[in-house]
């Protein structure tokens, strides 16, 4: 699975908003899958795997997404699988109230400001 030129669209929206790159588009992977792994969001995304393992633990931390480990026979490190945990309406609902608040405090802040220089 690789990137659409909407995907990208919507990863611009997210980066202006004030979030990261590596976080927009592991957000965008994980709301057109079930489940994925990390190893298949570095495929899709091009980044390298701390990038997504930091951007996972971003996700987890806001709520926005739930790992679960998958069981592997013999050595070597656990496999996880992650999924959206809420709607991605629901991601950009929480992300607009946020850059609402945002906007609210500029206008206060200029209009503050506008009366310190009468």
């Amino acid at each position: 699975m690789r990137l659409s030129r909407l995907d990208n669209d919507i990863i611009d929206k997210l980066i202006f908003t004030g979030m990261s790159k590596n976080l927009a588009k592991t957000l965008v992977i994980l709301s057109k899958r079930e489940e994925t792994t990390s190893v298949q969001v570095e495929k899709a995304t091009g980044l390298r795997q701390p990038e997504v393992s930091l951007a996972m633990q971003e996700l987890r931390r806001r709520g926005w997404v739930t790992k679960r480990d998958i069981k592997k026979e013999g050595k070597g490190r656990p496999v996880h699988a992650y999924r959206i945990s809420k709607s991605f309406s629901r991601i950009v609902s929480t992300i607009k109230k946020q850059e609402d608040k945002k906007i609210e405090r500029m206008v206060r802040n200029m209009n503050e400001l506008r009366s310190l220089t009468k």
